[in-house]
């Protein structure tokens, strides 16, 4: 491989090309003290990090010893508390805080909405997910089944009526009209400073008329209608010639609706970069959002062209004056965590760069080029969410990290925010303290139940078999890691100043379940949530209507809060003697899941898709929800819950299953064909055998091993 040296450091030459003529032109930086600086804090924070990780298997080894000296003994929940604090697991907590965070843009700091998370190294995703800012309500609905019925190819008129009639009776909950129903409405108009609603000749107003902001058009015959509720705004269209305009009454053709306020553009779990390769088209993309000239060549129905970043969206205030609105969301960038290294820099003993450390140096220089441009932060903050922390100490680590990069950059201190995925069980029994560590610069914290629930079975793999999968969404561990994030989100000064995060929907199929059940993240205080699309997004935006969450986050401030101890209850069974079906069927399942992902990720370098589950119901799967399948299955064998010939054979019996849902799919190359020789195939199953020796349960190593050789072949 060619390399650049520097300072110590062999660089790709490829990323050295990179950076050098296309991230450094257009900023301050002058890259030969920039080549010094990053060798000196690169190879003094390598070792600090090392250390980090090494104490992570300390600890880890720690906490199993105990559980097998106490293995037949009745759970005693303080004498295991006490355990975890004199091994400085879990840590006493100090005085009272609240974060000092400041320059934070409204879309984290004071509007609640929903957020999408995109793979960086897809171009077109991207953009899709950048500009899903704005979506059409009335398309959400008619292509979902939030509409009961069958889609068809061609429009219909009757689904189309269904798709209106959902819509004005949202909009009569929503902005309410002093008399009458939005489904009377014959014509819409500016009067004065008034939003003027004709129904059967008569004039009325909105109840609340300040949620009319807007307009765009002549005051007697507008073209769009622009209304405000907690803080998110809806565009109405009229036009009469349109399809849909025609077939209704006001002529009103489209709504539409603000929609995902921010986006995670993620370098980590749903993406597969393995090398120098692959990360220069992550930072590539990530590098043009910055610049704001990112684009994409698409090819949709026969029609080619190309898709770029959406523009404002400009209107008339109410005042007649000129109004601006943000046209794309907000975007954050999720770094690698502290585990992972990338070949794509060598330090000078001889050792890969850890991949943590290079995407917070190069994501930042990218965004540098916003700083001046001020397209997607309007305040001059970058915005980097940070996985897979263990701890105080790590997170401590990181403010370490971006002091170092504010200071090479000549950024401005806390110029770089950082979110807290609170996904692992040493941050969340600790998270008042992790966040002290960052209170000046904290924007986000969540939950994650995929991430989060692998790390509670391998922190307590040796307590004893874990329950069924489906069993875990009712425990009691889980249900108070839900309320304790967002207790100590508030009691440290969340609201109105960061998000508080809850997870992603993972069927984007099924929408209307998505309807029915994800209010509950609106409702739990949480002031944005993942979601799987812009579709998504979009129909998930009117539980926000629908729900004040800074009014929920003060209703929820003087509740009971979630307690330490329950978090400690480990979700093993206490008597597992089930069914052979059902043990099957749970290994079946698990075996399936794993190996849908890990065979699209190995052989066509696909970090997060749609896989079909063993109903084939599609189902949204990343790194995330490989660790706890893969996890869970290597706790029941560990327990002897199954037996390594049974595992096998069902992954066998699964691989032939998942050949078979991808046979329509030309780049795929089945698995049951040639077990011994696939290296999908050894890599689920290795991801299971081998789990208990992997760093924490995680999937990378193996997949990032994997895919390498696979790359090497091809």
């Amino acid at each position: 491989m060619n390399h650049v040296e520097k300072n110590g450091l062999k660089i790709n030459s490829h990323l050295f090309e990179f950076i050098t003529k296309e991230v450094f032109p257009g900023t301050k930086i002058k890259p030969d003290e920039f080549w010094i600086e990053f060798a000196k804090v690169v190879h003094d924070l390598s070792l600090k990090n090392k250390e980090l990780l090494d104490k992570r298997q300390i600890i880890q080894k720690k906490i199993d010893s105990w559980h097998l000296n106490n293995v037949g003994k009745n759970f005693d929940k303080n004498e295991y508390k006490k355990f975890l604090k004199s091994i400085s697991y879990i840590i006493d907590k100090k005085n009272d805080f609240k974060i000092t965070t400041s320059n934070v843009d409204d879309e984290i700091s004071s509007i609640a909405g929903p957020q999408l998370v995109v793979p960086v190294d897809n171009a077109r995703y991207v953009l899709n997910a950048a500009n899903a800012r704005w979506g059409s309500l009335y398309d959400a609905l008619y292509g979902t089944d939030v509409i009961p019925g069958k889609i068809g190819q061609n429009y219909q008129e009757e689904r189309g009526d269904k798709v209106i009639s959902y819509v004005k009776e949202f909009f009569d909950q929503i902005f309410s009209l002093q008399r009458g129903s939005w489904k009377e409405v014959s014509k819409l108009k500016i009067n004065g400073n008034k939003l003027s609603i004709i129904i059967n000749d008569n004039e009325t107003y909105l109840e609340d008329e300040n949620k009319f902001i807007g307009y765009n058009g002549d005051k007697s015959n507008p073209s769009s209608i622009l209304l405000k509720n907690n803080k998110l705004h809806l565009d109405i269209i009229i036009d009469s010639k349109s399809r849909i305009g025609k077939q209704d009454k006001a002529n009103i053709s489209d709504i539409v609706i603000e929609s995902a306020l921010s986006t995670i553009v993620d370098n980590e779990d749903s993406v597969a970069a393995v090398d120098a390769k692959d990360k220069i088209k992550c930072y590539r993309n990530w590098l043009g959002l910055m610049k704001g000239n990112l684009t994409a060549n698409i090819e949709k129905n026969g029609k080619k062209f190309v898709r770029k970043l959406n523009s404002d969206r400009n209107y008339i205030s109410k005042d007649g004056k000129k109004l601006k609105l943000h046209g794309r969301a907000l975007l954050l960038n999720r770094n690698v965590g502290h585990l992972m290294r990338n070949s794509s820099i060598i330090l000078k003993d001889g050792s890969e760069i850890p991949e943590g450390i290079m995407d917070a140096f190069i994501s930042s220089l990218c965004a540098l080029h916003d700083f001046e441009n001020k397209k997607n932060s309007r305040v001059g903050s970058f915005y980097i969410v940070k996985p897979k922390m263990h701890g105080p100490e790590e997170v401590a680590f990181t403010n370490i990290l971006f002091n170092k990069v504010e200071d090479v950059l000549k950024m401005k201190r806390y110029s770089i925010k950082v979110g807290i995925m609170d996904e692992e069980r040493r941050t969340t029994v600790n998270l008042k303290e992790c966040i002290r560590e960052v209170k000046d610069r904290i924007v986000f914290i969540n939950t994650g139940f995929l991430d989060r629930t692998g790390d509670e079975m391998f922190s307590s793999f040796e307590a004893g078999p874990m329950i069924f999968k489906s069993e875990m969404k009712k425990s009691t561990w889980l249900n108070s890691y839900e309320n304790w994030n967002v207790d100590i989100g508030l009691e440290c000064g969340f609201s109105g100043k960061a998000q508080i995060g809850k997870g992603m929907w993972a069927m984007p199929d099924k929408m209307k379940d998505m309807m029915d059940q994800k209010i509950i993240h609106p409702k739990s205080g949480a002031n944005c949530a993942w979601v799987p699309s812009p579709t998504a997004a979009t129909l998930h935006s009117i539980h926000y209507h629908k729900i004040n969450v800074f009014d929920e986050q003060e209703k929820i401030k003087t509740r009971k809060k979630a307690e330490l101890e329950d978090l400690l209850e480990i979700p093993k069974a206490d008597r597992p003697n089930w069914a052979i079906e059902d043990i099957n069927r749970e290994i079946e399942n698990n075996s399936q899941s794993i190996l849908g992902y890990v065979v699209r990720w190995i052989d066509q370098g696909v970090g997060c898709s749609k896989v079909p589950d063993i109903n084939n119901v599609g189902l949204m799967e990343d790194r995330a929800t490989l660790r706890i399948s893969s996890t869970h299955l290597a706790n029941w064998l560990h327990h002897k819950v199954c037996t390594k010939d049974q595992l096998m054979s069902a992954m066998k019996k699964m691989a032939k299953i998942v050949d078979k849902q991808n046979e329509k799919d030309p780049n795929y190359k089945k698995m049951s064909d040639n077990f011994d020789n696939s290296l999908a195939f050894s890599a689920a199953c290795e991801l299971v055998f081998n789990c208990r020796i992997q760093p924490s349960g995680y999937t990378e190593p193996l997949l990032h091993k994997k895919r390498l050789e696979k790359k090497a072949i091809s």
